[in-house]
């Protein structure tokens, strides 16, 4: 956790529990942190998965890496401390969106292992699941639509992960979804049938 710079700080608890929104949305609040590289199938897992998730009456919100930076994050860049920070900040908006009783998705690369640690460490326990969106690099750029592999290998793109910048996959995820050949709605159904093994999806 982040050191206060004010100690003249309370936390204020309202009337209204956890568990009162979760009965009143009949869904559980967890933060389904999706982590790969660029291109492996994160953002298009995350928005497909939420549609599926509405359709059958749940509150659902995406945290999606590209969005975040247009604004909460607009002055961060990509070397190590600023990835770390992004991902720092956006782990304490997940948790109150957890509290809320939402089932968000985060759409991160996240490429450090360590960062995306202390973002379970500060979540309840259940409230944190990883799902490593593992594509090989050949996927990826096969992918790249946006052409950010080429402009990296070229050089034009300093500290692009799995390029120039180190990805570290996850040790022990909730569930790893390999997008490599796979359809979007195998992965999405992977995802949503582990949701309701866990019990995130009551009636």
């Amino acid at each position: 956790m982040a050191e206060l710079k004010s100690k003249n700080l309370t936390w204020h608890e309202g009337q209204v529990t956890r568990d009162s929104r979760e009965a009143q949305l009949g869904q559980r609040g967890c933060t389904i942190w999706l982590t790969g590289l660029s291109g492996s199938g994160k953002s298009t897992i995350a928005v497909a998965a939420e549609k599926a998730l509405n359709d059958r009456g749940k509150l659902t919100y995406i945290l999606d890496g590209d969005n975040i930076r247009h604004g909460l994050n607009s002055n961060l860049g990509f070397s190590p401390e600023d990835r770390s920070e992004n991902i720092r900040r956006i782990g304490e908006v997940a948790k109150l969106f957890t509290d809320a009783g939402v089932i968000v998705f985060t759409s991160f690369i996240s490429p450090y292992r360590t960062d995306r640690d202390r973002v379970r460490e500060i979540m309840g326990e259940g409230d944190f699941l990883e799902v490593y969106v593992a594509a090989s690099l050949e996927t990826c750029e096969g992918r790249d639509v946006k052409g950010l592999y080429a402009k990296a290998r070229k050089g034009e793109i300093p500290e692009f992960t799995g390029i120039s910048a180190p990805y570290e996959e996850p040790e022990a995820p909730e569930l790893v979804v390999d997008t490599n050949g796979r359809s979007v709605e195998e992965s999405v159904a992977q995802l949503v049938e582990h949701l309701e093994k866990k019990g995130y999806l009551s009636a």
